[in-house]
């Protein structure tokens, strides 16, 4: 070890992460952890006496970058007549704004990019040697997870994150993601597989695989090409691994293999978040998503034939540049189709940088009006299914003791919320649960059997 990062680690000094956006950026922040525990740090869960603050940003959302200085501004006032803490942004809006935060803000002490975060260490050293602004926002992915591959995940959850594939080619006229994040890059599937294996260990029953475009997942060994398809066969191997997710999807890389595995995989659960964006063939081609309505329709047929309980949730963004009446009510039919069990939705907001920024916004009544008679809708659907499930039995995953209550909480294969009654020797099992009541977002019940588990 460096001497200058065993002087940090022999420091015993502390450190608070806050966490915007996506499950990857949850994901980051736990490696962030990881690495600063390694060197000796401690995390806090308060703002109390910190040497340290972190906040791992998000850049897809509207306001991302005012959001960063809205929580600077509190940590200033609060350390007002306090020693600072260093202060480091990280994540996605760092990598986006880089430079103008330092000019625009001396409170912060330097912005590294998501591909930069396994030098904080380093950082901090340089921080507290030369007291000046760093900028550490290359694109070295491979070096980010050559380091992140010998620091073991100490995640202990039951359900937990593996990023196998980070950047995006795909270049959607709206999306910062190519430009923050970089191009596509996967993760060997050996490195996977170790990690995956060590969270087993841990206690992780369940495993969702995570990157911008993650069935895009190919990794090159020997002359031959694994996919995304290639790593679930090796997990469904893993004999504790109860269940394996993916997300997020983009529908160009549903490939006949991938839907495939639905045929043969007892792990891999019948849900996908499939984003369309979209319902009018017109607005994709201004997306410059590459695919229709028609093929996107065809991919949740092909899967319904081969599982016809499989569940989708989405994407929309609502009012982008040129969307008229009828293309809003193309995407309302769409809906009403596929009957999505939940979905992310927006009003389009101009991203600087992108295609799509030179485009003649819509009015912003308008964009909210739709946006609200979309939500409405999926809200609709959403109780209509989980009014169904009523008198059913639903296999869950237990997670966890509800905190400061005797309930416990789990999921169903859809990934829905369940709120029920069990013990602590269900944490970890699939067990049946009897719903008895919902609301828009959960399922409420009662244990009625411990699922035999299947040998694997």
């Amino acid at each position: 070890m460096d001497q200058k990062l065993k002087k940090i680690k022999d420091s015993k000094k502390n450190f608070f992460i806050k966490t915007f956006g996506c499950q990857m950026n949850e994901y980051d922040s736990k490696r962030i952890v990881d690495i600063l525990k390694k060197f000796g740090f401690q995390e806090k869960k308060d703002l109390e006496s910190l040497d340290c603050f972190i906040l791992n940003t998000c850049h897809i959302r509207e306001k991302a970058t005012e959001k960063v200085y809205h929580e600077i501004g509190r940590l200033k006032k609060k350390y007002k007549h306090q020693k600072k803490p260093i202060v480091l942004v990280t994540g996605c809006v760092a990598q986006a704004e880089n430079d103008e935060m330092l000019k625009r803000e001396n409170y912060i002490d330097a912005v590294i990019g998501p591909q930069s975060y396994q030098n904080i260490p380093k950082v901090l050293d340089q921080i507290n040697k030369n007291k000046k602004s760093l900028n550490f926002t290359e694109f070295d992915v491979i070096d980010k997870f050559d380091k992140l591959n010998k620091l073991v995940n100490l995640n202990s959850k039951i359900s937990s994150f593996i990023t196998i594939q980070e950047g995006c080619d795909k270049f959607c006229s709206f999306c910062v993601v190519p430009y923050t994040r970089g191009s596509e890059y996967s993760r060997s599937i050996d490195e996977i597989i170790y990690e995956a294996s060590s969270l087993i260990k841990n206690g992780s029953r369940e495993i969702t695989l995570l990157g911008q475009n993650v069935n895009a997942y190919k990794y090159i060994s020997n002359n031959r090409k694994f996919k995304l398809s290639d790593l679930i066969k090796e997990l469904d191997k893993l004999k504790d691994l109860k269940r394996i997710r993916y997300t997020t999807s983009h529908p160009n890389d549903m490939t006949e293999d991938l839907i495939e595995c639905y045929k043969y995989s007892k792990k891999l659960m019948p849900f996908i978040h499939l984003p369309v964006q979209s319902g009018s063939n017109k607005i994709l081609k201004k997306m410059n998503r590459k695919y229709t309505v028609e093929k996107y329709l065809s991919i949740v047929k092909e899967l319904r034939n081969i599982l016809p309980k499989m569940e989708f949730s989405s994407d929309f963004i609502v009012g982008f540049p040129g969307e008229t009446d009828k293309d809003f009510n193309d995407t309302l039919n769409l809906i009403k189709d596929v009957k999505f069990i939940n979905s992310y939705s927006f009003v389009y907001n101009k991203r600087p940088g992108t295609p799509a920024a030179r485009l003649a916004s819509i009015d912003p009544k308008l964009q909210k009006t739709r946006l609200s008679i979309l939500q409405n809708l999926i809200e609709k659907i959403q109780i209509e299914k989980n009014h169904k499930s009523i008198g059913t039995s639903k296999e869950v995953l237990v997670e966890n003791r509800m905190k400061d209550q005797s309930k416990y909480f789990g999921r169903t294969c859809e990934l829905t919320p369940v709120i029920f009654d069990a013990n602590d020797h269900d944490i970890g099992q699939i067990i049946n649960v009897e719903i008895k009541d919902f609301n828009r977002n959960s399922l409420f019940g009662k244990k009625i059997s411990i699922k035999k588990e299947d040998a694997a």
